[in-house]
């Protein structure tokens, strides 16, 4: 049985990130859990954003090995499939660096409007937390395989959009309408102090329904066997919390996924930037939950985000007949995200005085 030239490459990645992450969780070492301070924090943060870089170059000198783009027949089945509209040369090898360059924008465009979105997540991932009252030393763990879990959650996610945006095209504009709604509605929302009912969230229910649920944390243990129960397993309360980050995360991706389908069709493109992306989020969480606060105009710049996107999903075959490319997409987005930044440090809100 031949095995795809697709499946090699993605097999051979999915080995890499689980290698990386494993680096970074401390498997290969004797170190116990323990609190992630700035410093390592910023180091695996610059690590994570280092190899999505790397990565980009990759793409850009061979991206022909995802779909096996070896023929001329092959590479005008792929542009036609995910690249409609761009204009290749005639020439195989011109027009095979052309596609490869502008799959690599696409991932790099996809990357950074992930790893933005991502930012919301971390406000959530402090109140899930507190919430259930896991000791910080354990942050870390819990992270890692939360992540890991809704790495493979978003994998069935993206595969299942792009299959349905090729059969129906008019989804695109539902997601469109969907991410300008999200887009105001996160303009017109104040922030607020919310709570999460850890008795009744949707993962906690769905987790006591088919899993033994010890009632208490045992250090750093996802499962236990109790010897005076039956020498029954037991899930504890840390493997619930990873059910709850995963499935938020996913919640999340409903946002974050289509936004990324309005700059690629090509599902492969989609998920090597997700991955990237939120397998940066774990470091990005200890380097930024110090320093938020430094960011305070940051959720309106992502609310205008999410509405250019939006807008841009539903107008997306006037843009292109405009010559609206994406190299146009990158620089809005950039131009976004550094105007929040930038008001953000120029005019900090000021602190409410305790009465």
């Amino acid at each position: 049985m031949e095995i795809s030239n697709e499946l090699l490459f993605f097999g051979g990645f999915a080995i890499f990130v689980i290698f990386v992450m494993l680096l970074d969780l401390g498997a290969f070492s004797k170190s116990e859990s323990h609190v992630v301070k700035f410093k390592e924090a910023a180091f695996w943060s610059a690590v994570w954003v280092a190899l999505a870089v790397v990565f980009y170059f990759f793409l850009k000198n061979y991206a022909y090995l995802i779909h096996d783009i070896s023929t001329p027949e092959a590479l005008n089945k792929v542009a036609s499939k995910y690249h409609k509209g761009l204009k290749l040369p005639e020439a195989f090898e011109d027009a095979r660096i052309v596609l490869q360059k502008n799959m690599a924008l696409e991932y790099l465009t996809g990357y950074l409007v992930e790893y933005s979105l991502s930012v919301d997540n971390i406000f959530v991932f402090i109140l899930i937390f507190t919430s259930f009252g896991v000791r910080e030393k354990f942050y870390k763990k819990v992270l890692v395989w939360g992540i890991l879990g809704s790495i493979i959650l978003r994998f069935i996610f993206i595969f299942l959009g792009a299959a349905l945006i090729q059969r129906f095209d008019w989804i695109l504009y539902i997601f469109g309408a969907f991410l300008v709604y999200t887009g105001i509605k996160i303009l017109l929302t104040d922030d607020e102090d919310e709570e999460i009912d850890t008795k009744n969230h949707p993962a906690v229910k769905f987790t006591s329904r088919y899993f033994n649920v010890y009632e208490k944390y045992v250090s750093d243990h996802f499962l236990i066997r109790h010897r005076y129960r039956g020498n029954k397993m037991y899930v504890t309360p840390l493997f619930v919390v990873i059910v709850v980050i995963a499935f938020t995360d996913v919640i999340f991706a409903v946002d974050s996924i289509p936004a990324i389908f309005s700059i690629t069709k090509d599902p492969y493109i989609v998920f090597f930037s997700n991955v990237f992306a939120i397998m940066g989020l774990r470091s990005m969480f200890f380097f930024l939950v110090n320093i938020i606060n430094m960011f305070a105009y940051l959720k309106y710049g992502l609310g205008v985000l999410l509405s250019f996107i939006g807008l841009k999903m539903l107008g997306h075959h006037w843009l292109s007949e405009w010559g609206f490319t994406n190299q146009h997409s990158l620089m809005v987005i950039v131009g976004i995200l550094a105007i929040s930044i930038i008001l953000s440090w120029l005019f900090p809100p000021k602190e409410e005085k305790a009465s």
